[in-house]
């Protein structure tokens, strides 16, 4: 999966930040636990992460430098978000086909 920079740079970031990563962990598996899919949990997530990128760049000195260049025009966090549901839940159990549904209705 690639990131785009945006999300890389708060992927970095997380990865070095001890106490903010634990945050977000905690976070992003409430948010997926009480979601139906992944699917539907990534779109949760997506804007709150944003609203972090743009809350943190105006502290983090690496992350205001990005911004001072690039500015803060709103940026898609979808991958970002689709990449920590992978890496800090458990997969979700497949669904199993029920055999006795028709599909020929």
């Amino acid at each position: 999966m690639s990131l785009n920079r945006s999300e890389q740079r708060i992927f970095d970031y997380l990865s070095a930040q001890a106490d903010e990563r634990q945050f977000w962990v905690g976070k992003v598996q409430k948010i997926a636990h009480a979601e139906v899919d992944d699917f539907a949990a990534a779109l949760r997530l997506e804007p709150e992460l944003w609203s972090y990128y743009v809350e943190r760049s105006s502290v983090v000195p690496k992350l205001r430098e990005a911004a001072a260049q690039e500015g803060l025009k709103r940026t898609s966090m979808r991958n970002l978000a689709e990449l920590l549901i992978r890496l800090w839940t458990s997969p979700r159990p497949k669904r199993r086909r029920d055999p006795l549904a028709s599909d020929s209705g």
